[in-house]
């Protein structure tokens, strides 16, 4: 019963403060895409068998989107449609870039490389065709037909800082990764405030800088990639200082996603805290946006996740807010197993319909276009 009453209380809390509108819209706004975390099955076994730690359900499933992953997405997506005639449709929180493991190899891992993620996909899809054959083109088709929206979540998912020390030190468990095509699995227990995934963590203020280059390269291949200038960004881990937002501006982002109530690193293990709502604007002029809805559909906490998150959407409909929904990738990935992707799908396919039915004005917006009318 207290349980009860304190969820309902948080529910309605984190409702109170934001912009507001009687329409009622729900975002999908959905990290990792385009990231290479996991290779393959193989892979997995791998690295096990090098006595590699699986630290999360990141570590034992989340792939590359595969030809197949996309394809019964977009079934679901279309599966229902808003009030204005409009399907459902996700934003992919996505990063442009991807380690380029053969140039590695071939430099015996000397150097950090990277590469677009086209280039990736054309690899993948000589590599192994029955999964990544024209996943590319899939992906493509998708921004298209408005499924997906994607925006910025980094130029690549890890951190250079981590991972160049790792490197020069012939760290046994970043080669491994490597030599499987795989960024994953990697303890961070020696490097204080560096998580190995966060792009932007520091512990020194002095490594912000090259940070900087880092945006705007990103920002640069993600128009090279996605076919447009992204006006949205996310962190990688939500993990990102106040001084990279003018790098952000100068390069076209206009939003920025964080959380709720968050503590900003300021180095050396000292922390700020800031409390967000959507619509609050930073000093440097980027409109904040918070995600007040969660749907991680594959994650084990013992709950109807549909039910939980439609819960979370009537206490946002309540407040006359919109419902920006937060999952990620690995909720829909089936390369390493399909019984997880038909999980998730089965969940959102239910959620959807549960939504229109529940809601029939309910309309399926992409969050730029959200964040774009709280700006007005």
């Amino acid at each position: 019963m207290i349980h009860s009453i304190k969820n309902n209380l948080i529910l309605n809390a984190k409702n109170i403060i934001g912009w507001k509108t009687k329409q009622k819209y729900v975002v999908f706004s959905v990290d990792d895409y385009g990231n290479v975390r996991l290779s393959s099955a193989q892979a997995r076994m791998n690295m096990d068998q090098a006595g590699m730690k699986i630290y999360s359900r990141f570590d034992q499933l989340d792939t590359l989107e595969t030809r197949q992953d996309l394809a019964q997405l977009y079934e679901v997506l279309h599966s229902v449609k808003g009030h204005d005639g409009k399907p459902a449709v996700f934003t992919p929180f996505a990063l442009p870039c991807n380690i380029d493991f053969e140039t590695m190899a071939q430099e015996d891992y000397c150097e950090y490389r990277y590469e677009n993620l086209d280039k990736t996909f054309e690899k993948l899809a000589q590599l192994n065709p029955q999964a990544y054959q024209g996943t590319w083109d899939l992906w493509q088709e998708g921004i298209r037909n408005g499924l997906m929206q994607p925006q910025f979540h980094g130029r690549e998912h890890l951190n250079l800082h981590l991972f160049n020390d790792k490197l020069q030190k012939r760290d046994n468990e970043l080669l491994t990764a490597l030599q499987n095509r795989s960024y994953t699995s990697i303890s961070d227990e020696d490097y204080p405030q560096h998580s190995s995934t966060a792009s932007y963590d520091f512990w020194d203020p002095t490594e912000l800088e090259s940070m900087k280059e880092n945006l705007r390269d990103g920002l640069m291949r993600f128009e090279q990639v996605y076919g447009y200038k992204s006006d949205y960004f996310t962190p990688p881990v939500y993990h990102f200082h106040h001084s990279l937002y003018p790098t952000l501006i100068e390069n076209g982002v206009r939003f920025i996603d964080l959380d709720l109530v968050r503590n900003e690193h300021q180095g050396f293990g000292q922390f700020k805290r800031e409390f967000n709502y959507t619509g609050k604007k930073t000093a440097e002029g980027l409109s904040i946006m918070v995600r007040n809805v969660v749907f991680e559909p594959t994650e084990d906490r013992g709950i109807d996740w549909t039910a939980f998150t439609l819960k979370q959407i009537e206490a946002a409909f309540r407040w006359n807010r919109p419902a920006i929904i937060s999952s990620h990738r690995v909720n829909f990935c089936g390369h390493i197993d399909e019984q997880n992707r038909s999980k998730g799908l089965n969940e959102l396919k239910k959620l959807l319909k549960a939504i229109v039915q529940k809601w029939p004005d309910v309309q399926f917006v992409s969050a730029s276009n959200l964040a774009q009318m709280t700006s007005l």
